[in-house]
This record gives C-alpha cells, sequence and structure tokens, in this order.
C-alpha cells in the first residue's frame, strides 16, 4: 500500500542536514569538556529544529545514535499526531507497521508516526516486546491490538 505524502519521511535538504549536523557536533564537544555553554545551545538547537532533545539525547554515547543518524533526525520535522480532518486510518497504521517490521532505514521515523497516532502509550512495544499472545504477529494483530486500547479514567 502506498501512504501519503504526510506520512512519509521528509525530505531534507543537504544544506539543512549540514547544519544541523555541525550545531550537534559543536554541542557534543561541549558536553564533552563539562562547557556550560552545552545548555544553552542545546536549547537553540531545539528552537532550530522543533525537537527537544536533552544533553543525554546528544552525548557521544556507546550504542546510541551516531553523529549523521543523529543529525537526519534533527534535521526532519518532529514527527505530530495527524490533524482531525485527515487521521490516518487502520490501513494505514497497519502499512507503517508492515514498515517497522521490515526495519529500513526509516524505522524510526514510523515507529514515531505509529506512536503518535495511537492512543496507547509506548504502542511499538507491541511490536518490539510483544506479550506472549503476540510474538510473531502479523502487523494487522498489532495494529487491532494497538486500536483495542482505552486509557482507563481515574
Amino acid at each position: 500500500m502506498e501512504l501519503r505524502a504526510e506520512l512519509l519521511p521528509p525530505a531534507v535538504a543537504a544544506e539543512r542536514l549540514a547544519e544541523v549536523r555541525a550545531r550537534i557536533a559543536a554541542v557534543r564537544g561541549l558536553l564533552e569538556r563539562g562547557d556550560p555553554r552545552a545548555a544553552d545551545e542545546i536549547a537553540a538547537l531545539n528552537d532550530a529544529t522543533g525537537h527537544e532533545y536533552t544533553a543525554d539525547d546528544l552525548r557521544d554515547q556507546c550504542g546510541g545514535p551516531n553523529l549523521d543518524e543523529l543529525a537526519a533526525e534533527a534535521a526532519a520535522p518532529p514527527v505530530r499526531r495527524t490533524p482531525a480532518t485527515s487521521r490516518v486510518t487502520r490501513d494505514e497504521l497497519v502499512e507503517i507497521v508492515r514498515r517497522i517490521l521490515a526495519a529500513d532505514r526509516h524505522t524510526d521515523f514510523f515507529v514515531a508516526l505509529f506512536e503518535a497516532n495511537v492512543i496507547m502509550p509506548g504502542a511499538a512495544g507491541l511490536i518490539f516486546h510483544p506479550p506472549p499472545h503476540l510474538a510473531g504477529a502479523e502487523a494487522e494483530e498489532i495494529v487491532a491490538a494497538a486500536l483495542e486500547y482505552r486509557p482507563i479514567a481515574l
């Protein structure tokens, strides 16, 4: 199934990517040195990108995203819930989960998109850490479980 343009990873201009990459590299350098200006630079990066990164998100850590991956994520607009006038359909959610299961270079984008468009907190856990009844489940079953979730009124 083809997804609507607004449900696909946005294209990012090479200049924007280079600018954001340089800013993140500079922040990482400040963090490495323990420079107190790092907090202001993180705030400026967040203002420039619309994201909400913390120092821990941006540190160069073993097992964390490399600079190019982080820059690609930060240069793109943050994933948001689609407006009420163009809600994501069940079929589109199924396709999004299929793309997550395929594990390509846009997996993080599709995970964020899935979680932004279902009300179940941590819905990606159904994919990556499924309960026993969803182990090895197809995309349709995962979406059905996410859509069955109802918050508990307190």
